[in-house]
């Protein structure tokens, strides 16, 4: 069940289908949806700003993304996607917006419950 609910076959899906691994997707979907400061990325993926610099270093040397300087800040650098990056992205976006096989054996009652169920999980309802 944790699987189905987490999307960790999805998960694993994209990975594959990439040939990189779940953070890095998770780095370039962010990045698509918009250019962010390396800091801002570090933030938004929850990890440090060393291991940030290493997802961004990955990620050009294949050509994904890119740096440029900030424009508010010369200390700071910007990172975006490329043309490639993006095409990635809405590739990693496709298979992970695929709901699991499971879930067309279900009827339309068992799938308005799963919602119900879901969206109290998510409100913290029930707890």
């Amino acid at each position: 069940m944790c699987e189905l609910v987490l999307h960790n076959v999805r998960r694993r899906e994209a990975s594959e289908a990439l040939g990189m691994s779940f953070g890095r997707i998770r780095a370039l979907r962010r990045l698509a949806a918009a250019p962010m400061a390396m800091s801002e990325l570090a933030s938004a993926l929850g990890i440090d700003a060393p291991y940030a610099t290493v997802v961004v270093d990955d990620l050009e040397s294949q050509g994904l993304v890119f740096r440029r300087p900030h424009p508010l800040d010369r200390r700071a650098r910007m990172v975006e996607v490329t043309r490639k990056g993006r095409q990635l992205a809405a590739r990693a976006d496709g298979i992970l917006g695929t709901p699991p096989p499971a879930f067309s054996a279900l009827g339309a009652g068992d799938l308005e419950a799963l919602a119900g169920v879901l969206a109290k999980i998510g409100t913290g309802e029930g707890t």
